[in-house]
């Protein structure tokens, strides 16, 4: 039953977790191992890009609600 565990491929979720820790660099050793060896490079990277668009957006709008508020 464990090894079924360990052949499953990340899901969506996974993703985004480790995407989220590896940007703030508290990804474990044992979640980056599993996304080097079941992970497809090209959902890494996806999420990556759309991770990184939203942070950008949000700082976006909050330096703009900053400055029209001041």
């Amino acid at each position: 039953m464990k090894e079924e565990k360990k052949q499953k491929s990340p899901g969506i979720f996974s993703i985004i977790g480790s995407v989220l820790s590896a940007m703030i660099g508290i990804q474990s050793e044992e979640n980056r191992e599993r996304d080097f060896k079941k992970g497809n490079i090209r959902n890494y990277i996806v999420v990556g890009i759309i991770v990184v668009a939203i942070f950008i957006f949000v700082l976006i709008k909050l330096v703009d609600n900053i400055i029209a508020s001041s």
